[in-house]
């Protein structure tokens, strides 16, 4: 079983930086791809970023301004937000999962959120 705990995240003006935390434990052997999700209010599930070991994807919503930065000893991954705006508010997910996918159904394991508030 893996577990996932995410940390980091606040509130932060548009334009501003954030950066959260996504530490995994457990079945370490199964942790092939470590992601990204976002869930605004009334909202699905969404896809951010994903990386493998050697490979890094990102939502065309994101790509310029988000980083993911893997540490494949630790099995953590963290976020860099970077030009930060409203609609980027939204609770987000750190993801596990055994395939580089952009879908929520294809992660099997999840944290538990962490919220990203950006005022206008």
């Amino acid at each position: 079983q893996v577990q996932l705990v995410e940390s980091g995240g606040g509130l932060v003006q548009a334009g501003g930086s954030l950066r959260i935390s996504c530490a995994a434990s457990g079945g370490a052997f199964r942790i092939y791809a470590l992601g990204w999700f976002r869930q605004a209010p009334g909202k699905e599930r969404d896809f951010v970023a994903v990386s493998s070991r050697s490979m890094t994807y990102y939502a065309s919503s994101v790509k310029g301004r988000f980083t993911i930065s893997r540490d494949n000893a630790k099995n953590t991954i963290d976020l860099q937000m970077n030009s930060l705006k409203p609609e980027d508010t939204a609770v987000y997910y750190c993801a596990s999962g055994s395939s580089l996918g952009t879908t929520a159904s294809e992660y099997a394991y999840w944290g538990q959120g962490t919220q990203v508030t950006v005022s206008s």
